[in-house]
């Protein structure tokens, strides 16, 4: 199976706002770079949005290590997910989970592979979210334009 990274991370100006995400994807020696936003959304869908479109990307299964400074994104992967799965779409306190189309489509995007996530400080310097968050503020201001 092959091991690819994911860097990926989600910017907004204004929360919401005008919204981009970007994600590089990167196997061996090989890079590919991916950005994209929206006129009116939130921080926490586009780090979701980066990462789905960096899933959806890859054509066959995969060993997907994703890296990330978002916990929303971190956490509900890891912790909150099957719960919110198992209470059809609602928390703990029986509201609706907010971005389920998101996270469902996260789902749809992560089947076949296997992920393994990692968690970056945002801001501090990490070169790839660095890169990650320059390419999501490049699409907050094509979607401004």
């Amino acid at each position: 199976m092959k091991k690819v990274t994911l860097i990926t991370d989600g910017a907004c100006s204004g929360n919401p706002g005008p919204g981009g995400w970007g994600a590089i994807l990167r196997y061996g020696s090989h890079e590919r770079e991916l950005s994209g936003g929206e006129p009116e959304t939130t921080n926490n869908r586009m780090e979701l949005q980066a990462i789905i479109e960096g899933l959806k990307q890859l054509k066959q299964p995969c060993q997907v290590h994703i890296v990330t400074d978002s916990k929303y994104a971190l956490d509900g992967w890891n912790q909150w997910l099957p719960r919110w799965q198992a209470n059809h779409w609602k928390t703990a306190d029986r509201k609706p989970v907010k971005n389920q189309d998101l996270w469902q489509a996260l789902v749809d995007a992560a089947h076949g592979h296997q992920l393994e996530w990692e968690w970056v400080r945002g801001h501090q310097g990490h070169a790839d979210n660095e890169r990650a968050d320059a390419l999501a503020r490049a699409a907050i201001e094509r979607v401004e334009q």
